[in-house]
């Protein structure tokens, strides 16, 4: 059987038929390989360069591989966070002609760190409790979505840094199934196996000392459960008003958007008796910030990330009444957010030296400056800029920082 790669992209086929597939991914020379920490896997997992991007090549069965491949398709169009597949490679063989396995292509996702690499020195359980919260909401996100993951894991997640929190991406969708909808089973199955994989990986983790003293692998097991049930509740729960006080419906749909959710569907019905109102949010889309950011400024980044940026936005806007006057074009909110851009965001970040940012995409950039400058100004008294800020943070932070997934803490 000959070569074949079925691609999402045609630009990818050519530049990966450089990469040497008459070889087993193992036996891979080092001229092809990106040193990049890797997790666990059931597989042979390798991370390589294939033009102008890192990928990560993964070996196994041709019908698995085919389905995973479909399946990290559907999430894309989901718009969940998961890995991009970019090809599965079929049809390899040796320099004897003996078969060797298909492997699934995806794209490195950059900036982010396996869980274990985490733990190369001991993580502090308030970073810990972060990643949970992370692990929940991907999690959420995949049930709303009829998506049953069938091995929640930390082993099989990746976390990149979000404005002092994570984000949670899926790396293996080998055992998962979509379907219309989730049944309460089947996110029970879910969880559970959340619960006993992730206390397995840290018992694991508490036996080879790499585990703070003060965590119980158990009890942090159970604490997937406990999120997830808060989150999923607080996402679905049916709410029952008094007739006339609509406010509260729009309350309830704030508090929504505060978690980083929009509503894009409701049910709303009156009691037969008319003195009530039954409100029910009967399809919620994750990303509420990163969709305003994007859609006011063009940048992409993170939900808590977009959270902080806009923020910032609606502090400087406020400060721009009096530009233009007369002008009301240049008032706009549209107008205003690519100014800030322009003027504000853009000349910031690239104020800092690119060999200091290490992993730190743009926006964790400016997150981490913005609380530098909070915590500059509590010790001073005063704002002291963000000019100063970015200075004093490229002096006297960035230097000091180690390359780990961990955010920086100001001072």
């Amino acid at each position: 059987m000959a070569l074949q790669i079925s691609a999402t992209n045609p630009e990818h086929p050519a530049v990966l038929l450089e990469l040497p597939w008459d070889v087993p991914l193992e036996k891979w020379p080092d001229e092809y390989l990106v040193p990049l920490p890797r997790g666990i896997s059931r597989h042979v997992v390798r991370y390589a360069r294939a033009g102008d991007e890192v990928i990560a090549v993964k070996e196994l069965a041709e019908r698995p591989a085919l389905r995973e491949y479909e399946l990290l398709r559907d999430l894309d169009r989901l718009g969940i966070p998961a890995v991009d597949p970019l090809a599965v490679v079929t049809g390899r063989t040796d320099g004897a002609g003996a078969p060797l396995e298909p492997v699934l292509i995806t794209r490195h996702l950059r900036g982010s760190m396996p869980y274990r690499s985490m733990f190369e020195t001991t993580m502090r359980p308030a970073t810990m409790h972060r990643l949970m919260d992370a692990l929940a909401v991907l999690l959420v996100r995949l049930h709303l979505s009829g998506f049953a993951w069938g091995d929640c894991s930390l082993s099989n997640t990746l976390f990149r840094r979000d404005a002092g929190a994570y984000a949670a991406y899926l790396v293996d969708a080998e055992t998962g199934d979509l379907h219309p909808r989730l049944s309460p089973g089947q996110r029970d199955y879910d969880l559970d196996l959340a619960r006993v994989n992730i206390s397995g990986e840290l018992l694991d983790l508490e036996a080879s000392g790499a585990l703070h003293p003060s965590v119980d692998p158990v009890e942090f097991g159970h604490e997937i459960c406990t999120r997830y049930g808060g989150l999923w509740r607080e996402l679905t729960r049916t709410s029952v008003y008094p007739a006339g006080k609509y406010h509260y419906i729009e309350r309830r749909i704030r508090r929504l958007n505060e978690l980083g959710f929009d509503v894009a569907e409701m049910q709303i019905e009156h009691s037969a008796a008319g003195d009530t109102v039954t409100f029910v949010p009967k399809v919620v889309d994750a990303g509420h910030h990163q969709r305003q950011l994007l859609r006011l400024t063009g940048l992409d980044a993170e939900e808590n990330q977009a959270r902080r940026l806009l923020s910032d936005l609606e502090s400087w806007m406020a400060t721009q009444d009096d530009h233009a006057p007369g002008d009301p074009l240049a008032a706009r909110p549209e107008v205003l957010a690519h100014r800030w851009v322009r003027d504000v965001f853009r000349p910031t970040v690239r104020a800092v030296p690119v060999g200091l940012r290490g992993s730190m995409d743009p926006a964790e950039i400016y997150h981490e400056l913005l609380e530098h400058r909070w915590y500059l100004s509590e010790r001073a008294q005063h704002d002291i800029g963000l000019d100063t800020a970015v200075t004093d943070y490229i002096d006297n932070v960035l230097p000091k920082a180690r390359s780990t997934l961990e955010p920086t803490t100001p001072g």
